[in-house]
């Protein structure tokens, strides 16, 4: 049987995969869900571009889910007269906080964040550019926050700017992000990331608007300031899902934190049972070059092996030069991971929450699957809720998760592990579902005479949250499933 990648891809389009095929070309490698960034770009070129993904995934026969990923409050400075600048260290720069401040020049730049000097005071540092211009705050005299340059270089217009060590007291939903989430609800998208939460309250706001626009989409919190790992357990809580948003957030905490900081949020999310995606410069030498770098194939392979559910391509799959190699490197690191290093999972109720049923058969099915071996474990699901549980505990059993839902099978394709397929158990007799499911997957090749499989479902077909029941069977002729009667 073929080695199924338990690691799922989110790729962002841009104009690298609008090229002719290329997007049939990056969902063939392995992409999973597809990425909208909508900081760039105008409304009418995501819903062309999510429309696009799904005639893609179509033509070829899969699913694929769409990620919607907000702007947020991002504070940038503005545009310079003349081109970028040169700074030099112990140069004075002067950054220029009106609503009407010039164009800039090698002395000063205005900001977009109106607000920014009730929120700094002398001697904080604050960050352009990723970090890789730093300026010392000196004094602040109404609207200009004088600086002097602590670690100079070439700027740029509309690069990003952070106070080291956070404490920015914008919210985390701007009027823009406001409209991209009604935007968002237009385009149905499985995802809407919401960019710099600082609280579960900013989770919830963006679910209401999200609601009342008419969208269903998971809530993905990506944690990329340093006021959220304060409150990392109730972002997780009110979220489906967390980013690992790597680079604001190793701007804002410093980048020797960066790395222990991944890792327990990859801990904490798989904890709370919920999806976690890491993000941001995992291959990003593939921008230009066919080849990762060593040091990223590791990052890459570190991150699956902590447990996330996703790995993310960014400016790789929207601007570089050769995206569906980008996607193919980062399907063999995933599956290379995966074959030499497997996660030891700790099935007990200590170490995971037990809050519904689906949630206690869930935990039984990975009890078992530790103690007996089975070719596959079979999750007949409504809305994948049960999937979702299921991956949540690490092991090598595939979980084969069938439901007659193209959007819950478009959400699981962000869970690790999980493989959804099409099937509809309203048109099968009650009495003879299982059977008809087992024998689907038998007749697709998934499955074969004398497997043991694990199964789950439950008592009402076609309601949602209600799976509450386990089987062991075995796999007989012709796909039938047969009762075991001896382990």
């Amino acid at each position: 049987m073929t080695a199924l990648r338990r690691t799922r891809i989110v790729a962002t389009r841009g104009p690298a995969t609008d090229a002719p095929g290329m997007l049939e070309n990056v969902l063939r490698e392995g992409v999973d869900v597809v990425r909208l960034n909508l900081s760039h770009g105008a409304a009418e070129d995501h819903v062309q571009r999510a429309r696009g993904a799904h005639a893609a995934a179509a033509r070829l026969g899969r699913e694929v889910g769409v990620l919607a990923d907000l702007q947020g409050p991002k504070i940038r400075i503005e545009r310079f007269a003349d081109g970028p600048v040169q700074l030099r260290a112990g140069d004075d720069f002067t950054l220029d906080c009106r609503a009407d401040a010039p164009p800039g020049d090698a002395t000063r730049v205005g900001v977009s964040y109106l607000g920014l000097p009730h929120d700094v005071k002398p001697g904080d540092v604050l960050l352009l550019d990723d970090g890789l211009i730093a300026l010392e705050v000196r004094a602040v005299e109404g609207a200009e926050i004088r600086c002097r340059v602590a670690i100079g270089g070439r700027l740029s217009d509309r690069k990003g700017l952070n106070r080291k060590g956070g404490g920015l007291s914008l919210g985390a939903l701007s009027d823009k992000d406001r409209a991209d989430i009604r935007l968002a609800a237009q385009l149905d998208a499985d995802f809407l990331a919401v960019s710099f939460v600082r609280s579960g309250a900013d989770v919830e706001e963006a679910r209401r608007l999200l609601r009342e626009a008419g969208g269903s989409a998971w809530l993905v919190a990506k944690i990329e300031r340093a006021e959220a790992i304060a409150a990392l357990d109730e972002i997780i809580d009110a979220a489906d899902a967390v980013m690992v948003a790597r680079g604001d957030l190793g701007v804002d905490i410093g980048d020797a934190e960066l790395p222990g900081l991944q890792k327990k949020i990859i801990r904490e999310a798989l904890n709370r049972n919920r999806a976690v995606i890491t993000a941001t410069q995992m291959l990003q030498s593939m921008v230009e070059s066919p080849i990762p770098t060593r040091a990223e194939v590791l990052d890459v392979a570190n991150a699956v092996i902590d447990g996330t559910d996703a790995v993310m391509l960014s400016q790789e799959s929207a601007a570089g030069r050769h995206p569906d190699v980008a996607v193919a490197a980062m399907r063999r690191i995933c599956l290379g991971a995966e074959r030499q290093f497997e996660p030891v999972e700790d099935i007990s109720i200590d170490a995971h929450r037990l809050d519904r049923t689906d949630q206690a058969i869930a935990m039984a099915v990975m009890f078992l699957a530790t103690q007996i071996p089975v070719r596959a474990i079979v999750a007949l699901t409504e809305s994948g809720t049960t999937a979702q549980w299921l991956s949540r505990y690490r092991s090598a059993v595939p979980i084969y998760a069938l439901t007659p839902s193209a959007r819950a099978r478009r959400r699981m394709q962000l869970l690790r592990d999980v493989q959804a397929v099409a099937f509809d158990p309203r048109v099968v007799e009650p009495a003879h579902v299982v059977r008809a499911a087992v024998q689907q997957l038998f007749k697709q090749g998934v499955l074969a005479e004398g497997d043991r499989v694990l199964l789950t479902h439950g008592d009402h077909t076609g309601r949602g949250g209600g799976t509450n029941t386990l089987k062991l069977l075995s796999v007989g002729a012709d796909g039938i499933a047969e009762s075991l009667r001896d382990l």
